[in-house]
């Protein structure tokens, strides 16, 4: 039985206490969380009879001995240093996307925990749709041949008042734009399948609503392998939500996954059919029933499974840090109007600044 505790608990924290309380995570326990706020602290403590503290050391001290892993679900500029701090209790790590907002945080997170021999895990859920595992199945046993353009599109609606909820949302420091909020699980998947990233120019635009941050922006990356990526990213859509897609064509084959979060293939044709393409189809074609939060289940159970029998996460440290890298560049990109080379060192990315939205923080 491994044993969670949960850090934050705010709107994905209550994902998190569903899964736990229907035990939709095998040979698994939440047994503890803290939140600072004490509103959301009482919340959820009544909503999922799970003791909540109201810091890290206080939850600690109770189950010190009980606990194995605990979830990071703090606002996004707070992981790293949530992070370093649990580190202390040389507990295993799960951190929300992103793992962090500057590249250096996010080093000192891999070094230290290798440092303390816990395993870091980030969470990218949108791997485990099963309409993507398909899909990079499908990219691996090479049945698109040369790859020739891959394409990502978020377009979600997030009006004013939903940067109104918290004062860190839509910040510099805290946040990030739609890149690094929204859209930083597709541009992973986008890598995920096309390989090395080599460069990217992107433009940005604050549309619709009043924050730092844009809530607006297309990039385009070339790949080492010669293929192009495109990303179009915004929370401007009005008056809902439409989509948040995957598309990879190549010589040999198309395929499009679409729906609200990646889960529905709208494509799926190859120049030479193979017998399960139609059961693909068949299965992968309607969107599940509860979209928010779907591969957050095989996501946790493969966090179970990698310590109950030591086998390699998914999404590690090291896999988590280089969506963050693509993310940065773009950032880097838009302040200098100019094609970013990866690897690069960031002297203008304002993204994880705590100095107003100054560069080169």
């Amino acid at each position: 039985m491994i044993k969670f505790a949960l850090v934050g608990c705010g709107r994905i924290a209550q994902k998190y206490g569903s899964l736990f309380a229907a035990n939709s995570i095998k040979d698994s326990k939440l047994i503890a969380a803290c939140e600072i706020n004490e509103e959301r602290r009482f919340k959820f403590e009544n909503n999922f009879q799970v003791p909540v503290y109201p810091d890290i050391n206080s939850m600690m001290k109770k189950h010190f001995d009980e606990i194995d892993v605990v979830v990071i679900l703090t606002e996004s500029g707070s992981h790293a240093q949530v992070a370093i701090d649990v580190l202390r209790f040389k507990k295993h790590l799960v951190v929300e996307k992103p793992m962090a907002l500057r590249l250096k945080d996010a080093d000192e997170m891999i070094k230290r925990c290798d440092a303390a021999g816990v395993k870091l895990f980030v969470v990218k859920q949108n791997r485990f749709n099963l309409p993507v595992m398909k899909l990079k199945e499908a990219m691996d046993a090479g049945r698109f041949g040369k790859i020739t353009v891959g394409t990502v599109r978020v377009r979600w609606c997030r009006k004013q008042e939903y940067y109104d909820q918290d004062t860190w949302r839509g910040t510099w420091a805290m946040d990030g734009g739609v890149f690094a909020n929204q859209a930083s699980h597709h541009i992973d998947l986008l890598e995920w399948m096309l390989g090395e990233p080599v460069s990217v120019f992107a433009k940005s635009r604050t549309a619709l609503v009043d924050i730092e941050v844009e809530d607006t922006g297309v990039a385009i990356i070339t790949f080492e392998s010669g293929a192009i990526g495109v990303v179009e990213a915004t929370n401007a859509t009005r008056p809902v939500d439409l989509e948040g897609s995957i598309s990879i064509l190549g010589e040999k084959g198309t395929v499009e996954i679409g729906g609200f979060a990646v889960n529905k293939i709208k494509t799926w044709n190859f120049e030479k059919s193979e017998p399960q393409d139609e059961v693909i189809l068949n299965e992968c074609s309607t969107n599940p029933p509860d979209v928010y939060g779907f591969g957050h289940i095989e996501y946790l159970n493969n966090v179970v499974s990698c310590l109950e029998k030591g086998s390699p996460s998914l999404v590690d440290g090291l896999e988590g840090r280089k969506s963050l890298e693509l993310i940065n560049a773009m950032y880097e990109s838009i302040e200098i109007g100019k094609e970013v080379q990866l690897k690069f060192q960031s002297t203008h990315c304002k993204l994880g600044c705590h100095h107003g939205n100054k560069i080169g923080c």
